[in-house]
């Protein structure tokens, strides 16, 4: 198979012009395995990975602005992202191995789509923008609007995702990302829980909670946020907060697990942020 290596954004659009079938790629763990699978492969792949523009992390009066090329390890080791998205940092730190972080990429994780991807739910929480690129101009769409489901993105022909704009988010003082898989290490999520809450005096006084892996896309439920907005973070509080969590989760059932067992976590996941 032939790759091809751009190095700026005009001979991307350039070979795209010229051969609209081929098919760009970032880190390609997702990619190549789902190749694979299918048994199909497009005629090239055009890596981004020296695509300057794809490759930096900066802070900006709107939020932090991430290249969709940053590797997962190199946001991993940013001191912006450590100390202004500490629920996207354990997010990512729980995400595959060293090995895959080292090739993944944060726009590579949202294009995949899947519901059971690591980042999204914290990427849902903290109000993330996508900014696409074509040689037509850029634009720029929520995050939850660019996913439509799995595998389903509103990214059109000769278009890739180019950056992900995140607003600032330091109002809330509680971070909390967890996931549940078959093992410890190495495991896809058959749910997770990402929750930003600000609270003052002990009590609640903002809560943003999303669930992975427990829909067709990331599961956000306005009802258990209310459930603990104005209230401490008791077991009694959180128990009611929880059935209504799994009132709004749909699962399904795989190899990985049910969906009762789904439903059942996703609200117990919530018992995790008693004090």
């Amino acid at each position: 198979m032939i790759t091809l290596l751009p190095e700026t954004l005009e001979d991307l659009w350039e070979i795209f012009h010229h051969q609209p079938d081929y098919k760009p790629m970032a880190g390609g763990t997702d990619l190549l395995v789902r190749m694979g699978v299918d048994k199909k492969q497009p005629p090239a792949l055009v890596c981004l990975e020296k695509i300057h523009d794809l490759k930096t992390i900066k802070k900006t009066r709107d939020g932090i602005r991430i290249g969709s090329g940053v590797t997962l390890t190199e946001l991993l080791k940013n001191d912006l992202i450590q100390e202004n998205l500490p629920i996207l940092h354990t997010a990512i730190s729980t995400l595959g191995s060293p090995l895959i972080r080292n090739m993944g990429t944060l726009g590579g994780n949202i294009c995949t789509a899947s519901p059971a991807g690591d980042t999204l739910p914290a990427l849902y929480l903290l109000g993330a923008r996508v900014t696409l690129y074509s040689d037509r101009g850029n634009r720029i769409l929520p995050l939850d609007e660019f996913i439509q489901g799995p595998g389903r993105t509103l990214l059109a022909d000769k278009e890739i995702l180019g950056s992900i704009l995140i607003p600032p988010g330091d109002r809330f003082n509680v971070h909390h990302f967890e996931k549940v898989g078959q093992r410890k290490a190495l495991a896809i999520a058959v749910v997770s829980l990402a929750a930003l809450l600000k609270v003052h005096g002990g009590v609640v006084e903002e809560a943003r909670l999303a669930w992975g892996s427990v829909g067709p896309t990331i599961v956000r439920s306005r009802e258990a946020e209310k459930a603990l907005e104005g209230r401490k973070l008791t077991l009694t509080t959180l128990n009611h907060a929880a059935d209504l969590a799994r009132s709004a989760v749909s699962p399904i059932s795989d190899v990985r697990a049910s969906a009762d067992y789904r439903r059942r976590v996703a609200g117990n996941l919530l018992l995790r942020l008693a004090v």
